[in-house]
């Protein structure tokens, strides 16, 4: 009879143990992008990173419309970390444009790597300037993206109405592809890493010459508007298909992104995992590269940064 209660007495111990052990099982959400993208494939990556080393968690990457949606997220707790340009970042802070609706308490985790604006066209569309849009059928990115907030602001540099002078789509970055393979648009703008992978395989595709139309002179004036968030890139003529001279492009930063609801110890544990297992990130994307601590100065991000996330860097001697 002893022997029969101390068995019970162990099973009944054996699962509280298995039932708390469960119960401290925990999920982090990774607000990324399109699948045509960089931040999807850079979100799969880090996603399992954080799966294999942080204890008790598993980390999921979930497709979304891009920097807007994943800041919204953010704001409603339905994810903890997104991938997000700084432009929109600042927005989400300050409460302007696309959220005009309420502030989100948005606070930087790492920068990442420069996005490039591509406006793209194919031969054909008469197309050779951004100005060149005008009576033009255009997307202007996918509805809840970074890449629409950017467009809008190179469009108005370049003197155009982005409702008047241009029949506009809400469309992401493959969808752009199919599109203006399908003759259903001319032109379509993308903010995204080198190599972008739609973009690569327009590109590619037989019977289609693809054109990168420079706009590196509209820098100053988003700058005026909008503060020091845009710079100039050249975009080599080797990065793409079929290109003949460099693209004269803008960029604008990457960072990796949380609300103020992350502890410090995760935000700590997060970037130090970033940081010194960039390999692995790397082997997914290139861009990843630029996952550095040189990158990681204030300038480069247009928030707050998150306490933990300053304690890691300040340890490895970067000031912030």
């Amino acid at each position: 009879m002893k022997r029969t209660l101390i068995g019970a007495a162990v099973a009944l111990v054996a699962t509280a143990v298995a039932f708390g052990a469960q119960a401290q099982q925990r999920t982090i959400s990774i607000g990324t992008g399109g699948t045509g993208g960089v931040y999807y494939p850079i979100g799969g990556g880090l996603a399992n990173l954080l799966s294999k080393n942080l204890p008790n968690t598993q980390a999921t990457a979930q497709v979304t419309g891009g920097s807007v949606d994943n800041l919204k997220l953010l704001g409603s707790g339905q994810s903890e970390i997104g991938f997000s340009m700084a432009d929109a970042a600042l927005d989400a802070v300050n409460g302007e444009d696309k959220f005009k609706g309420g502030k989100v308490a948005v606070q930087t985790l790492m920068v990442l790597y420069p996005n490039v604006m591509h406006v793209v066209t194919i031969d054909g569309t008469g197309i050779t300037k951004v100005s060149d849009l005008k009576g033009k059928r255009v997307s202007t990115g996918s509805g809840g993206s970074a890449t629409e907030v950017m467009a809008f602001r190179v469009i108005e540099a370049a003197g155009l109405d982005k409702d008047k002078d241009m029949k506009r789509e809400r469309l992401g970055v493959a969808e752009s592809v199919n599109a203006i393979k399908d003759k259903k648009i001319d032109a379509f703008f993308w903010v995204g890493g080198l190599p972008t992978a739609a973009v690569t395989d327009l590109g590619a595709t037989p019977g289609v010459k693809l054109k990168m139309i420079d706009h590196d002179d509209l820098v100053p004036k988003m700058n005026a508007k909008y503060g020091p968030l845009y710079s100039s890139k050249i975009v080599a003529k080797s990065v793409y298909p079929g290109q003949e001279a460099d693209n004269k492009a803008t960029a604008v930063w990457n960072v990796l992104v949380t609300n103020d609801k992350m502890s410090d110890k995760d935000a700590y544990e997060i970037v130090k995992l970033m940081v010194e297992k960039k390999a692995d990130l790397v082997a997914v994307h290139k861009e990843a590269e630029s996952f550095s601590l040189e990158n990681q100065i204030k300038g480069n991000s247009s928030v707050p940064w998150h306490p933990g996330a300053v304690k890691y860097f300040t340890e490895k001697g970067v000031k912030m």
